[in-house]
């Protein structure tokens, strides 16, 4: 009891009675549940709609039957001193029209532990998500779910959901002073349930329910509550892909689909294709086209479908769009055992300001940046994290392990990174911040991406982690240690901007931007790069990668076969957003399927199988992909030709692999007898040529293979003459003397 009862002992005061049923009393578990004192025990109880309430005893029997105080549920009476009443004693609640049992919630002691309060307020918490949230638990051997969320400036808090008919009065949670964790232990709910949490602010405002921060499951939109979700308990079979995942994917051929699960394909009737859906169609699909990873734009759940997921809600919670959360586990696990990894699209930069999310959580500034200087963000209207509170740095960072270890995910790509590093990133003077030595960088930013980051890399999960860092910020994917970010690559927006600008250009004018294919060279090796072909380039009235080419209808083929040649020969991973591997025309629209139909075209299956034959030949020609982010993987043969925009260079792997050649043309004119300088002599097979019939181009080529002789040419001991195709590359490979 919070304040001396009057008369007998097992009264409460009247002014506690009116807080339990009014919902704003400050300890509720001083008042329910059973206590004991010198004059003996009393059972208070609080059960809306009940007129009769009995206590039953261990022999099942009515061991008393307590006094209605107040008509709206309050009950409460004295235990007889021969009554045998369990710990955890069930209640029997009568109506004219009803009978029902029911375990008092307020029966239970604490289920957390002190130490998660030290951990949370020391913000050194990895696995938070073993914590709050709706944790399925058996609690003093009684099957429910143990609710628990922070939110330290709230007056009362309680759990609310289809199991108490959304009534804040029922199930009011214990509060944990030292942390702010408020948490209560719900008996007989399972897996399946609908709740959100209800709010009063320390105002005393009565707040919009609240979706759980850690909520595992989510209703489908436009419903918005959290759904109790078991996310430890899927049986993996995916153990050999597991053991050989490694850290450091930089020798290894990364080769990456970045798609929007919810326009790739469309079932009947335009609806979602489920998670099994998805794992029968885009899982085969990946394989076939040689790509080594599916990178899927956000699928943390989201209110918006035109936000692409960039604004998610429930952090922790794969969306409802394509089924429950059990259908993720198994489309990742069917990826791996297809030999596909999964990268997810993970959005720490920002959240948007829906009121059922974490906007003013508990009545005002909590997850994000109280300063709107710091806390806003103008570009996309949304709110910004508060990166020095650590409790929020915590359940970031233990989100980014959840996806790791729950879902066996393989990467996360991290958005707007930029954003998060430049205290003044789309802001006019005076609209910014700026940190403690007035300078432009967001320290606690910067602090928290490099322990997000050694926390994916010391867990040991052989995951890795992906920056989409627009600027020239140093030591992006250089180790923590070394004094960088920890990201294991970096997206090479400067590259993606050059190319795809020299590219868009007419033939005749493409002299004069030679260096904008060459500049890139320049800083190649300055971090680990993929290179980009993503979302961000198709939308917005950009046009599609086919749409953005020069020329007549041939052309247009050319030029993009001639591309993505010389993409998957440069040094890089690469990454190419779905629709642009087969020509797609139109600019990419979340709200519709792609047209699968150009694939029956001749000119887009043939474009089709060229992606699908550069992944293969990047897969199984080391020197191509070995030495990626490694200096000596790379040398310039022809690199001054600006009359007629040819480019050669060397691609080298380890010790014993064999050297690749890359040679590309991007004008209409062929180059018949163009002497190149080659690494070695004797034959070199045509491993690629984009101008091949079978992939719609003219067939001018080398026949399959030329032969080089000894004989110094452009710094090299061997040299061929070689036939470059017009608006074509192609790709040799050592093969022998």
């Amino acid at each position: 009891m919070s304040e001396q009862a009057t008369g007998p002992f097992w009264k409460a005061r009247q002014s506690d009675v009116d807080a339990i049923v009014a919902a704003r009393h400050g300890d509720p578990f001083a008042v329910l549940g059973l206590h004991e004192s010198a004059e003996g025990r009393c059972i208070r109880a609080f059960v809306p709609h009940a007129e009769f309430l009995d206590v039953i005893g261990v022999d099942g029997e009515v061991a008393v039957r307590l006094e209605r105080r107040h008509e709206a549920g309050f009950f409460e009476g004295a235990l007889p001193a021969e009554a045998r009443v369990a710990e955890h004693y069930p209640l029997r609640a009568t109506n004219r029209s009803a009978s029902w049992d029911l375990l008092d919630p307020y029966s239970f002691p604490a289920f957390l532990g002190s130490t998660d309060d030290h951990l949370l307020l020391e913000g050194t918490h990895r696995r938070l998500f073993e914590r709050l949230g709706a944790q399925l638990v058996e609690h003093c051997g009684v099957d429910g779910v143990n609710f628990a969320v922070w939110a330290p400036n709230a007056r009362r808090v309680s759990v609310v959901g289809d199991f108490n008919a959304w009534d804040g009065r029922r199930h009011q949670m214990r509060r944990r002073v030292d942390s702010g964790i408020w948490e209560i232990f719900a008996p007989g709910i399972g897996e399946g349930a609908v709740y959100k949490y209800e709010i009063v602010a320390a105002d005393g405002r009565l707040l919009p329910l609240k979706a759980d921060p850690m909520g595992f499951g989510s209703e489908m939109r436009p419903s918005t509550a959290s759904v109790v979700t078991r996310t430890d308990a899927f049986r993996w079979s995916d153990e050999e892909w597991m053991a050989q995942r490694p850290g450091d994917d930089r020798r290894r051929p990364v080769s990456i689909y970045e798609v929007h699960l919810g326009s790739w394909a469309k079932a009947d009737w335009g609806r979602f294709l489920t998670w099994d859906e998805l794992a029968d169609k885009l899982v085969p699909y990946a394989v076939e086209m040689g790509f080594t990873h599916l990178e899927l734009l956000p699928i943390s759940e989201h209110p918006f479908d035109g936000s692409w997921g960039y604004q998610p809600i429930g952090l922790y919670a794969p969306t409802r769009r394509f089924g429950e959360p059990e259908g993720f586990a198994r489309f990742v696990d069917r990826a791996h055992r297809a030999g596909v990894g999964i990268i997810l699209d993970w959005v720490p930069a920002h959240f948007p300001t829906d009121e059922h999310g974490l906007r003013e959580f508990d009545g005002g500034a909590l997850y994000e940046h109280a300063d709107p200087r710091r806390g806003f963000h103008p570009d996309w209207n949304t709110a910004i994290y508060d990166f020095g509170r650590r409790e929020v740095v915590s359940m970031l960072c233990a989100n980014a392990v959840f996806w790791l270890e729950r879902y066996h995910i393989d990467g996360l790509r991290v958005d707007a990174v930029a954003s998060m590093l430049y205290l003044d990133y789309s802001r006019k003077d005076g609209e910014w911040l700026p940190n403690e030595d007035g300078g432009r960088d967001n320290r606690e930013a910067v602090a928290f991406l490099r322990r997000a980051n050694e926390l994916v890399y010391g867990e040991g999960s052989g995951a890795i982690t992906i920056a989409e860092e627009s600027t020239a910020w140093p030591g992006v994917s250089a180790p923590v240690y070394a004094g960088g970010l920890g990201f294991g690559f970096k997206w090479n927006m400067g590259w993606m901007h050059d190319t795809l600008d020299f590219i868009s250009r007419e033939p005749v004018h493409r002299r004069w931007h030679h260096d904008q294919l060459t500049f890139g060279l320049l800083y190649a090796f300055a971090e680990n790069f993929v290179l980009p072909i993503s979302h961000d380039e198709v939308v917005h009235g950009k046009g599609s990668m086919i749409g953005k080419m020069p020329g007549d209808h041939w052309q247009k083929f050319a030029n993009l076969r001639a591309y993505y040649g010389f993409m998957w020969g440069h040094p890089g991973k690469k990454l190419l957003f779905m629709g642009q591997e087969f020509g797609q025309w139109a600019e990419w629209n979340h709200d519709k399927s792609l047209d699968w139909h150009l694939t029956d075209h001749p000119e887009h299956r043939g474009l089709q199988e060229l992606v699908r034959d550069l992944n293969r030949a990047y897969r199984e020609l080391p020197a191509l992909h070995a030495r990626d982010c490694e200096q000596e993987g790379f040398r310039w043969v022809v690199v001054e030709d600006r009359s007629q925009s040819v480019y050669a260079f060397c691609r080298f792997g380890e010790w014993g692999d064999a050297p690749v050649v890359v040679a590309s043309n991007f004008t209409p004119v062929p180059r018949d007898h163009y002497r190149i300088g080659f690494p070695r002599a004797g034959r070199w097979r045509e491993a690629i040529n984009t101008n091949a019939a079978c992939y719609g181009g003219s067939n001018l080529g080398n026949g399959g293979e030329i032969r080089a002789y000894e004989g110094e040419s452009h710094g090299l001991p061997a040299h061929a003459d070689i036939l470059v195709p017009p608006l074509a590359t192609v790709i040799f490979e050592w093969v022998g003397d």
